[in-house]
Order: structure tokens, then C-alpha cells, then sequence
């Protein structure tokens, strides 16, 4: 009941406390605990049984005791404040004001639990979004409304590369701005000020919303950043009508602070010590992406995950890989090469760049532009196995050709500075000009007419 008090906390475990059951609670309910000296705490209802209430706090426990304790069910979930006011506003992992200025002034609250989109009301994705990033554009293409991950390990680019598809995204034939969504979970402060510094120095601030949880921040903070961030992007999205692009870092350690809640809670394990139900709390997350009838919005998502020893199988990128539409994946052996950005170009995929591509679109050639590269490269990989074992001399002309093509292809077609933004006129013109190095015969993608049409251009 608001407004009471109640007494009658049977255990504090970690995050978790467990209070004695009273009528009319319910799940993901916010719950303001006070210890001896007064001071709050929220937390949330994870769990309801006939006698006990499991709470889940937003924060640290110490001080808490059995006797003390009391604790009011406030009967909202948990909600986030919304207005005129969101962007170019920084905020903790539970959406409280961290840069110095007060909260907005605002009447409307929503909750951070969204609410699901009926499949009937979304929109298919198809607009093209131009990112100024060759490896990306041309084989990759990300699409308005689409959730493109980038898979990453420790130490790769990755917060640079987010960094520069935040500043360079736009629409073809629009004049629409994107609006930002950041939320950092678990990252350390150098991480966090990097992106402040980078969205101040290119003027794109204003336009961006941050959510920060640091590494230092409670781990329960982790598992509500992303679902404030989402929130503020559906209030953008589809009550402003903005296009709104949120990018997550780091899901891997929003999945850590969920495998040690799970823990402390006493959860049956599933793989690797994950809770079973991994999957569908990032689908949770996932889903909340897209287009639908009636708004003119959209939310696009790029959530940053670094796999763990490099590892693609893990069930983190393994899981992720099955909710969303294609994934980034950026290489070590790339990194170490000196290469940037990274992008490793077979295993990287977009399941919707062929409903995003063609006339009117970006270019009737690109599809096959495309195609012959990533079949080119992929020749390119299988002749360097092929050189590891019998030498590079013993190949023959066209396998050299092919080595010098890929070569080329990663230095200049992959490769580029982080603040270079190309059109995808540029970046297709540049894929011509790599595959004229091959003999016309080897471009067995590419129909004829394009050949003629493009190929003497170059």
C-alpha cells in the first residue's frame, strides 16, 4: 500500500533482500527501502511468493539490518522522466542527472520496462543509412530500424569505431538528422570521457542523450542502463518522430551483472554459469529496435559486445547473433596489422543490406559490387592457406594477382583514418577500382552491362 511502511526484512544477500509479503504488490513493482539512519534505497520486485517478496537493489546494501529496515511499495514500476529537455544531457545507469545540471522539468514518466511492439505495427526496415565507412556501406549496410551488433575483444577499436558512426550516420536523400542514445554499462571513466570529448569536439552533443554507468557503479545499475537509454529512444523516436541510433556498450558486462544476480538468487545455472533465460532478457532488449505504422521515428541499435577470448561461440555473441538482424565483427589479426577499422570481412553479415541497396536507394551496382568482393576476398583467404604451405612462389599468376588484390582491399578499401567520412558514391567507386586489378573473366558476380558502365570509369 503507498504511503505505508512496512517492517520485516528476513535477509539481505548482495543486492538482494527478501521482505515479508503484503497484498497487492507486483512484479518489477519499485520498492524505497530506508535503513536505521533514514537514508534511501530503491530497488525492484524480481520475485513473489505466497509469503516473501524478493527486492533487488539499486545500489550498495551495507548498513541494512533485519531489525531496522523498513520499506514502502511505491505501486509504479520503475519510470524514467521525459521531455523537451533529454538532449545533450548526461545521466547515471538509472537515469539521475551526473552533469551538473538539475533534472528536466518535465509531468511525463515512463517506464523502463517499455512495452512490447505488436508485430503487426512494425515497418519493415529499408532506408539506407550512410555511415561514411567503406567496410560498412559496401558490404555491410546498416538500415533504418535495424539492430547490427558489433562483435569486438578486448583492446580492439571498438568504442572508436562507435564513436565515428555516431558522428558521420545520415540518411540518403533526407535531410534528417539522427538523434544519439548512448548507454555505457561497466565502463571504465577514460572509456566515458572519451565519448563526452568526441561528442564535444564534433559538435554532435546536443544532439546525443548519455547513459553512464561506470565500472565502479553497483552491477545491478548495469542491467537498468540499457532499458533507460531504450526508453529515452522510444520517447524521441516515436512520440517526437526523430530517427534515433543507440549504441550499448559493453553487453557483455550488462551479462556479467545479470550472471551474478542470477547467482546470488540461486538460479539454476545454463551455459557458462548464464541464466537460462539469457536469451530472452536480451531479445527484451533487442526487439526494442525498429519502425512502426503511425510514427514517423525510428530506432535504430548497435550494442557493442566484446567476446570473450576472441570467442564467437561464446554464448553471448552466440545468442545475440540469433536476435539480431547480422553482426560487425571486428578482427585482432586486422588490429595488429595496423588497419583501421578492423572489420573482418567474411564473417561480418547485414540479413537486411539487400532490402536497403539498389536504385534510388544507393546505386543499382552495388548489390554485385558487393557480392564479387566478399567472393573475391573469400579466394584471397583460401590462396593465403594455400601460400602458408607451399610457398608464395609456387603459386601461380592469377593466385599472385589475387594476394595483391586482397592485399589492396584491406589497405584501402577496409582500411581508412577514423575521421574520414565517405559517400557511398566514393566507397562503390573504390570497390571498382580494387576489382579492376582482376581479369574480367574472375568477375562472375558482376553483370556485363555494370562492367561496361563502370569498369571504363575507372
Amino acid at each position: 500500500m503507498k504511503g505505508v511502511e512496512y517492517r520485516g526484512v528476513t535477509s539481505v544477500d548482495g543486492p538482494i533482500i527478501v521482505l515479508k509479503r503484503t497484498e497487492n504488490v507486483f512484479y518489477n513493482e519499485t520498492v524505497c527501502v530506508r535503513d536505521r539512519r533514514g537514508e534511501k534505497r530503491t530497488g525492484k520486485i524480481v520475485d513473489i511468493s505466497d509469503k516473501a517478496v524478493v527486492v533487488q537493489i539499486f545500489g550498495s546494501t551495507t548498513g541494512l539490518d533485519l531489525d531496522e529496515t523498513s520499506f514502502e511499495f511505491l505501486q509504479e514500476p520503475l519510470e524514467l522522466r521525459v521531455g523537451d529537455g533529454l538532449l545533450g544531457r548526461v545521466f547515471n545507469g538509472l537515469g539521475e542527472p551526473i552533469d551538473g545540471y538539475p533534472a528536466i522539468i518535465s509531468d511525463k514518466k515512463m517506464n523502463v520496462n517499455g512495452n512490447p511492439i505488436n508485430p503487426y505495427a512494425r515497418i519493415y526496415p529499408r532506408d539506407f543509412i550512410q555511415t561514411g565507412i567503406s567496410a560498412i556501406d559496401g558490404m555491410n549496410s546498416l538500415v533504418r530500424g535495424q539492430k547490427l551488433p558489433i562483435f569486438s575483444g578486448n583492446g580492439l577499436p571498438h568504442n572508436k569505431l562507435a564513436a565515428q558512426i555516431i558522428r558521420q550516420a545520415k540518411l540518403r536523400n533526407s535531410d534528417e538528422k539522427f538523434v544519439m542514445v548512448f548507454a555505457g554499462m561497466g565502463i571504465k571513466y577514460d572509456v566515458a570521457k572519451f565519448f563526452v570529448d568526441t561528442f564535444e569536439e564534433s559538435g554532435v552533443l546536443s544532439n546525443v542523450v548519455m547513459f553512464q554507468s561506470l565500472a565502479d557503479a553497483p552491477s545491478i545499475e548495469r542491467i537498468i542502463t540499457p532499458r533507460c537509454a531504450l526508453t529515452a529512444a522510444e520517447y524521441l523516436a516515436f512520440e517526437k518522430g526523430m530517427h534515433v541510433l543507440v549504441v550499448m556498450t559493453d553487453m557483455t558486462n550488462y551479462c556479467e551483472a545479470l550472471r551474478e544476480i542470477s547467482t546470488t538468487r540461486g538460479e539454476v545455472p545454463g551455459r557458462k554459469g548464464y541464466p537460462g533465460y539469457l536469451y530472452s532478457d536480451l531479445a527484451e532488449l533487442y526487439e526494442r529496435a525498429g519502425k512502426i505504422k503511425g510514427s514517423e521515428g525510428s530506432i535504430t541499435q548497435i550494442p557493442i559486445l566484446t567476446m570473450p577470448n576472441d570467442d564467437i561461440s561464446h554464448p553471448i555473441p552466440d545468442l545475440t547473433g540469433y536476435i539480431t538482424e547480422g553482426q560487425i565483427v571486428l578482427d585482432r589479426e586486422m588490429s595488429q596489422k595496423g588497419l583501421y577499422p578492423p572489420v573482418s570481412g567474411l564473417p561480418s553479415l547485414s540479413r537486411l543490406m539487400k532490402d536497403g541497396i539498389g536504385p534510388d536507394m544507393t546505386r543499382e551496382d552495388h548489390a554485385n559490387v558487393s557480392s564479387q568482393l566478399f567472393a573475391s576476398y573469400s579466394k584471397v583467404k583460401s590462396i593465403r592457406n594455400l601460400a602458408a604451405i607451399i610457398g608464395e612462389e609456387e603459386l601461380s599468376p592469377l593466385d599472385r594477382q589475387y594476394l595483391k588484390f586482397g592485399e589492396r582491399l584491406e589497405k584501402e578499401f577496409f582500411g581508412q583514418d577514423e575521421y574520414e567520412d565517405r559517400t557511398i558514391e566514393q566507397t562503390l567507386d573504390l570497390g571498382w577500382k580494387l576489382l579492376a586489378g582482376l581479369p574480367r573473366e574472375e568477375l562472375t558476380r558482376i553483370k556485363p552491362e555494370f562492367i561496361d558502365k563502370y569498369m571504363g570509369a575507372q
